[in-house]
């Protein structure tokens, strides 16, 4: 049996925003199973996790990956944070996900993630800035731009795109976006764990491809606070099996209508800082108003213009940010739509 390189992903309690970490097990391969993976431990003491004096916390995989980087048997593994008894650690917001994903089972959710981020440089500067001082031309001509002065990171996105397809993602596709230095990533559409698991695996390989260039990843909802610029989305396109089938935009209006039920719920758990993005400027609505539409990219929920002429398809949160937790916000989409509303506080999420 040939020993592989196994890099277990996981998501440490650094608050307000939690961030990756991970490290690598030498195990027995190769691996054909989930089960033929097994826990390892962490010093929670370092992340956030747990006090010095009691520091261990469980790894538990939950998904892997061809590793596309490595290559060969070696492999990616994404893993829930434990106790060391075994109960879902607070930190776990998978966890939850997953109760909620299998009692709203028979609604058959889809859902598909753009996740949009910023290349910085070493020293702090987005990639198009030349200096501390001055600041690049105005937003026009880098949305879906192509052309040295128009791109910025082009190098990362195309090592990206590949290492996703390696990594067998359900990558759909990337773009550049409006502010320069910034881009997207299409994740799904796939089933709420399978989506959110592959999202964090996908940001994990851009932060590692990222050492190679010396580019730095940021997924801050207003990367440049001064100036003109565009902020940064993590926009969730959700549907049930209702909304897919012949009739179904009044499924998709009675979602929009529970969902302006429950904007503040949702906000609160659509990513830290989204209040300095969502200004009602630059392609978002307001953060103290909800409104809905089609083609509307000022609403907090767009329904497509496919959508709209098929009479059924999917709906787009523009609301989240690209800091967003996945886990998170397919949550409040499945609870407010498929069941009685969304309350953070249930789940301690506050």
């Amino acid at each position: 049996m040939r020993r592989i390189q196994a890099e277990y992903i996981w998501i440490d309690g650094q608050t307000p925003t939690a961030d990756l970490r991970s490290k690598t097990k030498i195990i027995n391969g190769p691996i054909s199973r989930l089960e033929d993976i097994p826990d390892w431990g962490f010093d929670g003491s370092s992340t956030e996790q747990a006090e010095g004096h009691f520091s261990d916390c469980k790894l538990s995989p939950v998904y892997y990956r061809h590793d596309p980087i490595r290559g060969g048997s070696n492999i990616l593994v994404m893993c829930e944070v434990m106790n060391p008894n075994g109960s879902a650690h607070p930190s776990n917001t998978r966890h939850i996900l997953g109760l909620v994903h299998e009692k709203h089972e028979d609604q058959q959710c889809l859902f598909g993630i753009e996740q949009e981020f910023t290349l910085f440089k070493l020293n702090g500067l987005p990639l198009a800035w030349p200096d501390f001082s001055s600041q690049p031309a105005p937003q026009g001509k880098y949305y879906c731009g192509v052309g040295a002065g128009k791109i910025f990171g082009r190098q990362l996105i195309e090592v990206h795109r590949q290492a996703c397809l390696d990594a067998d993602l359900a990558i759909d596709g990337t773009n550049p976006e409006v502010m320069p230095g910034q881009h997207e990533v299409q994740i799904g559409p796939l089933s709420a764990l399978d989506v959110c698991d592959q999202l964090y695996i996908s940001r994990w390989l851009m932060h590692r491809i990222g050492e190679d260039f010396d580019i730095v990843v940021d997924f801050s909802p207003k990367p440049k606070e001064d100036g003109d610029w565009n902020g940064a989305g993590g926009h969730v396109n959700f549907s049930t099996r209702a909304m897919r089938d012949p009739g179904g935009l009044a499924a998709i209006k009675t979602a929009c209508r529970k969902l302006g039920g429950y904007h503040e719920e949702h906000i609160a758990v659509y990513g830290s800082g989204n209040d300095k993005r969502l200004t009602g400027k630059h392609e978002t609505c307001s953060i103290n108003e909800f409104l809905y539409g089609v083609s509307d990219r000022g609403a907090s929920i767009r329904i497509p213009m496919s959508t709209a002429n098929n009479g059924k398809g999917y709906l787009e949160d523009r609301r989240p940010a690209a800091n967003l937790d996945p886990y998170k916000v397919c949550t409040a989409l499945i609870e407010t739509v498929c069941g009685f509303g969304f309350d953070p506080t249930k789940h301690g999420w506050k």
